[in-house]
């Protein structure tokens, strides 16, 4: 008889929503109330989508999730709780998950609900599973394969390179990486791939 396969539910294949996502798109401002959707792609193919409403009605400022989920209607709130920013400006927003009670900055949504990643066993993150040689070989040379998203970062908007005329520590870290990246010789990568 077979075996059946146990591949892992990998956290990086879930839909995620974030705190970042929603303040980068105006659901969370100062006092807000925005509805909308949200809708995810890959390859250019949309994967999913979502209607989101946003509400801070005084003490329980919440997100409205409404969803279909293998044909079966989702609709339910996340609560979000704030603390005051350590900068001395504003708050840092989080979202309170339903099931655990804890506080988190992105939502995974595995078995059709939306998360803390607490709340699912048996999940892991794609660089858990790795083999002990991928590692190996990722610590080397992985910033070579990562220059586009290192490059993506560096160009994005409202990236800060500097501070007071100082370059920032998240700009020099970014640096030192795409310097190490660009100074892979490929043809080594080759023939370690290659047996």
């Amino acid at each position: 008889m077979p075996r059946h396969p146990t591949f892992p539910t990998l956290y990086d294949d879930a839909l995620q929503i974030s705190i970042s996502r929603l303040k980068e798109f105006g659901y969370i401002d100062n006092d807000f109330n925005k509805s909308g959707t949200l809708t995810w792609s890959s390859r250019g193919e949309k994967t999913g989508s979502i209607s989101i409403q946003s509400c801070s009605n005084g003490e329980s400022p919440s997100v409205q999730l409404d969803y279909n989920f293998r044909d079966q209607p989702r609709k339910y709130n996340v609560r979000l709780v704030s603390s005051p920013s350590n900068l001395g400006k504003g708050k840092t927003w989080y979202f309170l998950c339903p099931v655990t009670e804890k506080r988190c900055r992105i939502l995974y949504s595995i078995d059709g609900h939306f998360l803390h990643r607490e709340a699912f066993k048996g999940c892991y993150y794609e660089s858990q599973i790795q083999s002990k040689k991928w590692r190996g070989m990722n610590k080397i040379y992985g910033d070579s394969f990562k220059l586009d998203s290192l490059y993506e970062q560096l160009y994005k908007k409202h990236f800060k390179k500097t501070y007071a005329g100082k370059p920032t520590k998240r700009y020099l870290k970014l640096m030192r990486k795409i310097d190490r990246g660009e100074s892979v010789n490929y043809g080594q990568i080759e023939r370690l791939m290659i047996p």
